[in-house]
């Protein structure tokens, strides 16, 4: 299993990667671990890649050609291997113990780590297969999340746990699904809300092959009314 993540603050990981079961798994090569700076696919010598976001607001955004520019090059090394993409965003499916099982069965995770006010919206509908988010909280950004996903991930493949901690984790499955089971008959039209609304940043067009992603009109237009019901209708 190859865990590619990007990040704007990749020191964040160096302790992580280094201390026990996930040290151990890495030496075992059950595990890799790269961190990829997302500075270094910037456009400029400055490593810019966030800019203020459209319709206003406060904080900024992640620009979406960095973020393509990095998953593309990891992509282009790992042609016809079992990859998917995810980004942590408040808005996304709740990470389960389930989707950690699925996930094991793969070569490589990609997960890109949000920061500021968010990730342009495009990098969402374009690029990732699944937005995540691993509770019903804000963090400062993604790195922490993805330091829950690749526990709950690695302790789950062959040889880094012994035999007692995987009928410790049947065990844990049956009780989750039971549960689950109970909350569904109990409340069937139970749903989670959001406070959450799609960000985007420059540029305003990015063509990419044959087709051209534009910011929504709305968030141009200045009208502050209109901006604001439409934010308010898409973070239901």
């Amino acid at each position: 299993m190859k865990f590619n993540i990007i990040t704007i603050f990749p020191n964040f990981f160096e302790s992580f990667k280094n201390e026990a079961l996930i040290s151990r798994a890495q030496k075992k090569d059950l595990v890799s671990i790269n961190v990829h700076n997302l500075r270094d696919y910037a456009d400029d010598a400055r490593g810019t890649v966030d800019d203020r976001p459209y319709g206003g607001g406060a904080g900024m955004v992640l620009m979406f050609m960095p973020i393509y520019k990095a998953v593309k090059k990891i992509k282009s090394k790992i042609k016809g291997k079992k990859t998917k993409v995810i980004v942590f965003n408040p808005k996304g499916k709740k990470f389960t113990q389930e989707m950690a099982r699925n996930w094991s069965k793969l070569d490589q995770l990609i997960m890109i780590c949000g920061r500021y006010e968010g990730i342009d919206e495009r990098v969402m509908s374009e690029i990732a297969d699944e937005e995540i988010s691993i509770g019903d909280y804000v963090l400062f950004g993604g790195e922490v999340p993805a330091m829950v996903v690749m526990e709950a991930v690695t302790r789950l493949i062959h040889g880094v746990l012994g035999n007692t901690e995987s009928l410790e984790e049947e065990s844990f499955k049956k009780l989750r699904n039971k549960e689950i089971k109970k909350l569904i008959s109990k409340f069937p039209n139970f749903q989670i809300s959001h406070k959450e609304y799609p960000h985007y940043t420059r540029p305003e067009v990015i063509a990419l092959k044959n087709k051209k992603l534009r910011v929504p009109k709305v968030l141009l237009s200045g009208d502050h009314k209109k901006i604001e019901e439409w934010r308010q209708k898409k973070s239901g």
